[in-house]
């Protein structure tokens, strides 16, 4: 199940002093398809209206010559959760040639885009709906059949990757912590991703993750993909009815824009507590002010990489299955009553929650994996995340470079901390959270297992800042 990770000790230079035998080769497939609802069909909260210029993207690349192939794919969806993840990690894998247990989907989270889940899509089937709402699958199964054309054919043009780059930035004035507590750190008050109340955006910042990271791929010196991540729900403003990879998307566009012949693949981090409330209003002309901030630092975090030669000795893939608790509220007797009163207009309830509640019930495991490429570490986390977990997994490896990919498996709703479920909050309470608050104990186990923390070593433990401790940084 687990594979070793095992850090590289050779310097680029040393490695690029040896010749490369073909059987050492890495190369590197793209792929990019339209996800964009059509008119008509229904997103999370709201049918289309109209599409207009900016469509949403299932984009990622596929490493090949590293034991069997690994696929990275990141969408622009709220979510994709349940038997659809399960969907998504299986074509893509008949299509590379792999496993699923090789395949990483995540979502960037943008709330005027679809969601996808089959298994509470079969929940609303068998409670006798016609009209199945934001749980229709139609265009989720238009996609993975994109998808599968696309990584095949990506396949049969991928390219020979000589090296790799590593670069940050400090994305400034987009990211603040959405839960404002007292001194006691009970949760007073949710500073949401647009905020106009002017007691909440002149609270701290608060605990964030401001780093921005960057791991590109080189054919000699051509460039061929970048692969970024950062932590922040993506709302700008919502609930438009028009399609919008919003002002992430717009970050990755720009970045194209500049850079044709480069694939930028974006994914949001352990952002589920993040925001931009502090420097949001929810002003349409705030959403390029975001998005170009969000691009400046993807630009700086590329200029500024290292340059690292490497070889499928340099690459790992890593995986375990964990089994998340269900949050102790859920009944599945009560959730299948409820379902028989379920329409349209419930964005959320009993569909996905007895899909994540059966789900536990038959022993489902999530996955969590780590690739790892010379020093570099790319987590895959399910759930919206809440970013004490991304900083905890930095500080236990201080000797690699980390980035964390949260919104994998949609099914738990959010996922706190242990401490945070008695602080109150949005985040953590019974509409918004399918886990129960041992969660934090199952998780980082986990990515302890990942980055190869022996037990003896184990000192690093989520801790949540104190509004004091916030308030003195």
């Amino acid at each position: 199940m687990t594979a070793s990770i095992t850090p590289n000790n050779v310097s680029a230079q040393d490695q690029a002093s040896n010749p490369v035998n073909e059987a050492s080769k890495i190369r590197l497939a793209r792929f990019d398809v339209d996800a964009t609802p059509t008119v008509g069909s229904m997103m999370a909260y709201d049918r289309v209206k109209r599409v207009e210029e900016m469509t949403l993207r299932a984009r990622g690349i596929v490493l090949l010559g590293a034991d069997d192939p690994i696929v990275l794919c990141a969408v622009d969806w709220i979510g994709i959760g349940n038997e659809g993840h399960d969907q998504f990690r299986g074509r893509l894998a008949e299509a590379a040639g792999t496993t699923p247990d090789r395949v990483a989907v995540h979502t960037l989270h943008q709330h005027d885009a679809p969601r996808c889940d089959f298994t509470a899509e079969r929940l609303v089937n068998e409670a006798g709906k016609s009209d199945l709402g934001p749980y229709d699958s139609s265009l989720a199964r238009e996609v993975l059949n994109r998808l599968a054309d696309a990584v095949k054919e990506g396949i049969n043009g991928a390219t020979e990757v000589t090296h790799a780059g590593w670069g940050t930035a400090e994305v400034k004035d987009v990211a603040s912590n959405r839960r404002l507590q007292d001194e006691t750190g009970r949760v007073i008050a949710t500073r949401y991703t647009a905020c106009r109340d002017p007691k909440l955006i002149a609270a701290p910042d608060g605990t964030i993750d401001p780093e921005l990271t960057s791991l590109t791929f080189y054919s000699g010196d051509k460039v061929l993909a970048v692969l970024t991540h950062y932590a922040c729900h993506p709302q700008s403003y919502y609930r438009t009815g028009v399609p919008s990879p919003d002002f992430p998307g717009l970050a990755r566009f720009i970045r194209g824009q500049a850079r044709p012949d480069v694939l930028h693949v974006h994914f949001n981090g352990a952002g589920g507590n993040i925001g931009a409330g502090k420097y949001n209003d929810g002003s349409p002309a705030n959403r390029m002010r975001l998005a170009h901030r969000v691009a400046d630092a993807m630009e700086q975090a590329a200029s500024n990489s290292t340059k690292f030669a490497i070889t499928s000795d340099d690459i790992r893939w890593a995986y375990t299955p964990v089994s998340l608790p269900p949050a102790p509220h859920l009944d599945a007797d009560a959730l299948r009553e409820k379902l028989a009163d379920w329409n349209t207009t419930d964005y959320w309830g009993s569909p996905d929650d007895l899909a994540w509640l059966l789900r536990c019930q038959n022993g489902h495991q999530v996955e969590l994996s780590c690739l790892s490429i010379a020093d570099v570490r790319l987590l895959h986390m399910p759930g919206e995340l809440f970013v004490e977990y991304q900083l905890a997994a930095k500080a236990m490896r201080p000797d690699l470079k980390i980035s964390m990919a949260a919104y994998g498996d949609y099914g738990p709703g959010y996922i706190g901390t242990e401490e945070a479920y008695g602080q109150g909050g949005y985040e953590t309470s019974q509409r918004a959270s399918k886990v129960g608050p041992e969660v934090e104990a199952v998780l980082m186990d986990g990515v302890r297992e990942l980055l190869e923390v022996e037990a003896a070593e184990a000192t690093v433990e989520i801790k949540t800042e104190s509004p004091s401790e916030v308030e003195s940084r």
